[in-house]
């Protein structure tokens, strides 16, 4: 036997020993991937014994384990004695239940449900150099070389506010995803008055109310309230809706003139301003459109209520209508409304004046 066919018979038997019986390689003829001249045999598509196991439909939001929807339906069944909720309980048709988004449509800051989140460095020194009310500061551990952290933290503990370590995920839970810098200030829920409150009379002074009416901005709040706090006021009344609360940028503007004047939230500011006038006030809207000057009050030495419009549209058509007498403040002609913070500072000079006048 010469070497070629030597070398052919030991190829030829190494191939019966490694070939698995009836071709179970995929690769020689009559395999389960291959037909017998060799070509791959086309795929079954998953539909035979060999074919994926789904895990079917996605389940709803409320049934996955660990969502904040799941967690939060657990709560409620539990309070409800144990009885799962319904599928779309609670919900509109079209609607999304609101525990399957917890960063989507959060409670307004500063409304009184709960308390606001200050974040930043120069946002938090600044609200503790104002004195803004803090329930807590959250630093994380490499800010602490910064100095404006630094001075947050001397001043936070200066003020009796608590200080506490915490990471880069607990800052971007508290804050809501904003840009902390590594410091956030919990700011304390400020405690409204009833309106009723402010028509309390004293022997000393005279009351003066000071009712805002459309202002969104909260530095304007804060501006006015510094402003009635300096003229004597009795306290402010804002309406509940469409109207800035008392944020930490309305502290901050205050001066701290918020830690000593009372701010009341009316649920309707028109109902407010009649409850006002049937316990003995006037009330005076201050409007650009008003032909009776700010000095030129007949009623600025009695109990009265100054109602203080929005910079862009002033007065509302109710509001308006509830008020007395509409006053304005001379100005060169062609010059554009004043802002509702200096409107309003000017007018209270102004009665401030007339009362000191008269007494």
């Amino acid at each position: 036997m010469s070497r070629q066919e030597r070398c052919a018979t030991a190829y030829r038997t190494l191939s019966r020993v490694t070939q698995k019986k009836g071709g179970g390689d995929g690769r020689a003829p009559g395999g389960g991937g291959y037909s017998k001249r060799g070509r791959p045999r086309p795929g079954t598509g998953g539909n035979r014994r060999d074919r994926l196991e789904g895990k079917g439909p996605t389940p709803p939001a409320y049934m996955r384990p660990g969502h904040p929807a799941q967690r939060a339906a657990a709560r409620a069944a539990a309070a409800a004695g144990g009885r799962p909720p319904a599928k779309g309980a609670g919900r509109t048709a079209g609607s999304r239940d609101r525990s399957e988004y917890p960063n989507e449509n959060p409670v307004t800051r500063g409304s009184g449900e709960g308390p606001e989140v200050v974040a930043g460095r120069n946002s938090v020194v600044e609200s503790l150099r104002a004195g803004v009310p803090a329930l807590a500061l959250y630093v994380a551990g490499r800010a602490s070389d910064d100095e404006r952290v630094a001075e947050s933290v001397q001043l936070a503990a200066e003020a009796g506010i608590a200080v506490l370590e915490a990471g880069p995920a607990e800052l971007d839970r508290l804050t809501g995803g904003a840009i902390h810098q590594g410091v956030a200030l919990r700011v304390r829920p400020y405690e409204y008055a009833h309106p009723e409150d402010l028509a309390e009379r004293t022997e000393d002074t005279v009351p003066l109310i000071v009712a805002l009416d459309g202002v969104t901005d909260p530095r304007n709040l804060g501006a006015i309230v510094r402003s009635a706090a300096a003229f004597g006021a009795t306290g402010v009344v804002l309406p509940s809706r469409r109207s800035a609360g008392v944020t930490a940028g309305a502290w901050k503007a205050s001066a701290g003139a918020l830690a000593r004047l009372p701010v009341a939230r009316a649920v309707n500011l028109t109902r407010a301003l009649e409850g006002y006038k049937s316990a003995g006030f006037f009330v005076a809207g201050l409007d650009a459109g008003g032909r009776t000057g700010v000095r030129d009050m007949s009623i600025a030495d009695g109990p009265m209520v100054l109602v203080v419009g929005s910079e862009g549209r002033g007065l509302s058509r109710v509001v308006t209508a509830a008020c007395d007498m509409i006053v304005s403040i001379p100005m060169a002609s062609g010059n554009e409304s004043l802002n509702a913070g200096i409107a309003a500072s000017i007018a209270l000079y102004e009665i401030a004046g007339v009362r000191a006048g008269r007494s």
